[in-house]
């Protein structure tokens, strides 16, 4: 497994640096760095501050992605997003609560988790025609259900 060195500057007092949970864990933990106890009623939506800025290596993205735990636990979904290489302003995650209960964030509780991942930039050329495939422009579903 490579490694890419990723700089993180706290933002907020008590703020927590990400770490993974486990040596095979391919996403580590983002912390909520909030002052005290949210509760979320069903249905709502919340930014949660995670307190850190990030300085993503050039040639990487962070990737930030719900905790199955509280997807499968509690219903609450972690929407998610992209953060590029050239961002340095707090991160934090909007979530959504699914979920038919109340669920309550505490500071320091694990909300989110982020993941590393290299990407390409594309080259874009225009054409005048594309390739033929077998699909062709045919829409979402058009491949079957199976």
């Amino acid at each position: 497994m490579g490694e890419v060195s990723v700089k993180v500057k706290k933002l907020r007092d008590g703020a927590i640096i990400p770490r993974y949970q486990s040596d095979g864990a391919a996403g580590f933990d983002f912390h909520a760095s909030i002052d005290k106890p949210v509760t979320m009623m069903p249905g709502d939506w919340l930014d949660v501050p995670f307190g850190i800025a990030m300085e993503i290596p050039l040639g990487y993205e962070l990737r930030i992605r719900s905790r199955s735990s509280s997807v499968f636990g509690h219903h609450v979904v972690a929407y998610h997003g992209t953060i590029d290489s050239d961002y340095r302003g707090e991160l934090s995650v909007l979530l959504h609560n699914e979920g038919q209960t109340l669920y309550e964030i505490n500071p320091g509780d694990r909300v989110a988790q982020g993941v590393i991942s290299r990407v390409e930039t594309a080259v874009f050329t225009e054409v005048e025609e594309l390739s033929e495939t077998e699909r062709g422009d045919g829409g979402f579903g058009s491949t079957g259900r199976n």
